[in-house]
């Protein structure tokens, strides 16, 4: 076997093999469709974890002795600004100028 020969042996050897890992990666790539996920609804205050919790969706207005002057849902732990998600309330949006008893500071930079 010639050197050529064995050349052009290993280049499709080593193409087949590239090919064989790209190709599910592709298939799994996110389209755009995929990426644009639906908005989540916003949490019903009648919800029975937001009444337990006693959310608002304006901290404002809030009369609770353990609410701290400032506090809000945009400045929580819980709270994920991109979507307006909060972990306590799985599947729903909350106000970020809302409120709820387990309120919890942020450590996100501001």
């Amino acid at each position: 076997m010639d050197t050529n020969e064995t050349m052009q042996r290993r280049r499709f050897l080593v193409l087949a093999g590239l090919s064989a890992i790209a190709i599910p990666v592709v298939l799994r790539w996110p389209t755009e469709a995929h990426a644009k996920a639906k908005p989540l609804p916003p949490l019903p205050v009648t919800n029975a974890q937001a009444h337990a919790l006693n959310y608002t969706e304006d901290a404002s207005l809030v009369k609770a002795a353990n609410h701290k002057p400032g506090s809000n849902c945009a400045n929580c732990q819980f709270f994920t600004p991109s979507t307006g998600a909060c972990s306590l309330f799985a599947g729903y949006s909350v106000a970020p100028k809302g409120w709820c008893s387990a309120w919890s500071k942020s450590n996100r930079p501001s």
